[in-house]
Order: C-alpha cells, then structure tokens, then sequence
C-alpha cells in the first residue's frame, strides 16, 4: 500500500503542500483474506497519519516565514517618506548620527521615525508606535464633535483587552484609561501614552541603535561622503 511522502519540506511561503500527488498504479496478485483484513487495519490509521503529516508540514512553513523576517536596509528604505534614492541623498551622516543622542530626537526626526518603524516591524511590534503617533494626532483635534469618536477608536484598536494591535500596558494604566473614556478629553490617553513611550525607550531604542538598520543606514550615507 503506497503512503504519502511526509519528508518533503516547504521551501517557502507559496509552498504550503505539494502541487501534485503522484499515485502509482501496479499489477499485483489479488491479496489473500487475511492479508486484507490485516491492510484494512493498518490502513485505519492513514487519514489520521496524513492530517498530522500537514499540520507538521504548516508549522514548518508558518516558522519558515517568521525566519525569513529581515532586519536590513532594505526594510527602512521601503517604507521611506520619500523615494529611497532622494531621501539618502537629503540624509546626512550628522543627522543619522543625531538619532542615537536620545529617544525623542529620533522620533522628530521624519527618517528617524520611519527607520524606527521599519525596526520595530521586524520585531512584530510596530503597534507601540502606532498607538504612539495616533495619541500625538488625538492630542491634535480641535472639533469636541469628533474628539469622542476618536478616542473610541484609539482605546478598541490599542487600549482594550484582546484589542487587535493591543499595546503592552500594565493593568492599572488600562483601567484608568477605561474610566477616562467616559469623558474623553485631549489628554485622557496620557498615561498610557507615556508607559509606551517609556517601554519603547528602555526596550526597543537601544536595540534599534544596535541594528543591521541603523548601521547599515550609518554605512550608506558615510559611503555617499567618501
């Protein structure tokens, strides 16, 4: 009885199964009863054996693709305000050196942020600065009409528990902004603001200034000077 093949690997993303199943068509002596009965039973355990073969086979491919995230150059220049090829030319090497200064002069820095950003998605945490940059747009609105709808939206995408880019706040900080929600108010995501902001500067600051990223973004523009 011819079984399925469970040593081939995906190679890639595209290659969750194989593109094909070849079966094999041979003339054999008819089998005896006992020998039936005694394939019948093996053979009970085959779909039960092939289910548990793909399921392998996708966590293999889902890890695969995790392995492939990249921490490059190439990252930061893909989601660049600009062309990549203008926005090194209008980067210099005192400017990119001035990100590693502090934590705040990297986000005021419109290629500091994106490089930031590029980071941070190579460590699937991109939600910090994205509940970052939308508390600094909240803390922007001027219509009281849309300041309630607003702060709704930020607190079911970020704040709420099982939110969907729930951001990492301690139990307090959620509740007290739960409250504020009541009566939102321009500075009602303050302290969680601050509690990411903190996070990302302790954590992630310092590992973006030790990155391929960065250092290869440093490489770049002293490469363009010489």
């Amino acid at each position: 009885m011819h079984r399925e093949s469970a040593d081939t690997v995906p190679q890639g993303p595209n290659q969750l199964c194989p593109s094909s199943t070849h079966s094999h068509v041979a003339t054999t002596p008819l089998p005896t009863a006992r020998q039936s009965l005694s394939d019948h039973a093996a053979g009970s355990d085959a779909p039960a054996e092939r289910t548990g073969q793909r399921q392998n086979r996708g966590m293999r491919t889902r890890l695969g693709c995790l392995s492939h995230k990249s921490d490059s150059y190439n990252d930061f220049t893909a989601i660049l305000p600009d062309k990549p090829n203008r926005a090194l030319k209008r980067l210099s090497t005192e400017e990119a050196t001035r990100w590693a200064d502090s934590f705040d002069v990297l986000l005021s820095h419109k290629y500091g942020l994106a490089a930031f950003r590029a980071f941070l998605k190579t460590e699937f945490s991109e939600e910090n600065l994205e509940f970052w940059l939308a508390c600094e747009d909240f803390k922007k609105t001027r219509s009281a009409a849309k300041l309630a709808a607003k702060a709704q939206r930020i607190f079911e995408e970020f704040i709420d528990v099982q939110a969907p880019r729930e951001v990492n706040i301690d139990f307090q900080t959620r509740e007290l902004t739960r409250r504020n929600m009541q009566e939102p108010s321009l500075s009602c995501f303050d302290q969680a603001q601050g509690k990411v902001h903190s996070l990302m500067e302790k954590d992630s600051y310092p590992r973006f200034l030790r990155s391929k990223i960065y250092t290869d973004l440093l490489s770049q523009t002293q490469r363009r000077l010489s």
